[in-house]
C-alpha cells in the first residue's frame, strides 16, 4: 500500500478534526432565525446573540433530527454571546485560550438543520483585545478568511490541532471570532446572574459642541440614580471625566463596562457657564 500524498493526509486530518467536534454542535431555531450553537457545559449551549430572536420559543435541533425546547439563560448583545439551557445529553467542548497564529488554518464547524457542516479558511488577522461597537470587551481580535452562512453563526472555530478557540460570527465586513476567554468570562456571569452588569450614571445625555471641544448636556436625571445623589442636575454640561476631556456621548457610554460598577469618577461639568466638579459612584444599570 502506497503512502498517502500530502494532500490526502491533510484531507484526512481535516476530516478527523471535524468529526471530533461535530457531536457538540447543534442548530438553534428561533422565530424565523436559524443559527448554530455548541455545548459549553452539560445542559448549556452557547450561540450568537445577534442570530437569536428577541421573542418566541427557541428550538434546538440535533444531528439525529430530534428537537428540544431551550430556554434563554442569559444574553449579552455587546459581546454577541447568548446562553441557552436545554435538557439533552450532548458532549460539551473544551475551549482553548491559545491564540491562533496569523496565517494558520482554521475550520468553522457548525450545523444546518442539525446536520454538521464544515468550512476551511485562514486566520487573516490576529490582534489584541478590542471593544465592539456595542461596548463589549473582546479579549482578542481574530478575523477569518472563510465563508460563513447566517445559519452557521454560533459555530466553533477550530485550529489545525482541532482545538476550539472561539465562536464564529458575522462582523460588519468579515467573519469574526469571539475568543474562548471572552466566552468563558461572559457565559459564567450569564449562567449565575442571567445578565452582565453594566455601569450606570442615571443620565439622559445629548451631545453639544463647545468652543474647546464637545460636551454632553444633561437632558434628564434619574432621581434615584448615582448622578442625582452626587448633585448633577438637568442642564449641566459634562466636559470631562477623571480629568480627560469628553470624546462624546457614545464614548462615555462605552466606558461604562462591567468593571466600572462601583468605581468613583470625577465628573467636571459647566453649570451656567461656571465649572463645577462632582464625585459620582457608578451604579449598576437596571434591567428595565
Amino acid at each position: 500500500m502506497t503512502d498517502p500524498t500530502p494532500l490526502a493526509a491533510l484531507s484526512s486530518a481535516l476530516s478527523d478534526v471535524t468529526a471530533r467536534a461535530a457531536p457538540s454542535l447543534v442548530s438553534v431555531h428561533s422565530h424565523r432565525l436559524r443559527a448554530s450553537g455548541f455545548v459549553w457545559k452539560a445542559g448549556l449551549i452557547i450561540t450568537a446573540d445577534e442570530a437569536l430572536a428577541d421573542e418566541g420559543e427557541v428550538e434546538i435541533r440535533l444531528a439525529d433530527g430530534s428537537t428540544r425546547t431551550a430556554t434563554i439563560a442569559g444574553r449579552d448583545h455587546t459581546t454577541d454571546i447568548a446562553l441557552l439551557r436545554v435538557d439533552a445529553d450532548i458532549p460539551p467542548v473544551k475551549l482553548t485560550s491559545a491564540a491562533p497564529a496569523l496565517g494558520s488554518l482554521a475550520i468553522v464547524v457548525a450545523a444546518d438543520r442539525g446536520a454538521p457542516t464544515a468550512s476551511l479558511g485562514m486566520v487573516s488577522l490576529a490582534g489584541p483585545r478590542w471593544r465592539s461597537l456595542r461596548g463589549g470587551d473582546i479579549d482578542a481580535r481574530i478575523e477569518l478568511d472563510v465563508r460563513l452562512r447566517h445559519s452557521h453563526e454560533g459555530g466553533l472555530a477550530l485550529n489545525a490541532q482541532g482545538e476550539p478557540f472561539g465562536m464564529a460570527v458575522q462582523g460588519p465586513r468579515r467573519v469574526l471570532v469571539i475568543p474562548a476567554a471572552t466566552i468563558e468570562r461572559v457565559a459564567a456571569q450569564l449562567e449565575t446572574r442571567g445578565r452582565i452588569a453594566r455601569g450606570y450614571l442615571g443620565l439622559g445625555l445629548q451631545p453639544v459642541r463647545l468652543d474647546d471641544g464637545v460636551g454632553a448636556m444633561v437632558m434628564n436625571v434619574d432621581k434615584s440614580g448615582p448622578s442625582a445623589a452626587a448633585g448633577i442636575r438637568q442642564g449641566d454640561v459634562i466636559v470631562a471625566v477623571n480629568d480627560e476631556k469628553l470624546a462624546g456621548v457614545r464614548a462615555l457610554s462605552r466606558s461604562l463596562g462591567p468593571a466600572s460598577v462601583g468605581s468613583v469618577v470625577d465628573v467636571a461639568v459647566r453649570r451656567g457657564g461656571e465649572p463645577v466638579s462632582f464625585k459620582v459612584t457608578i451604579g449598576e444599570r437596571p434591567e428595565a
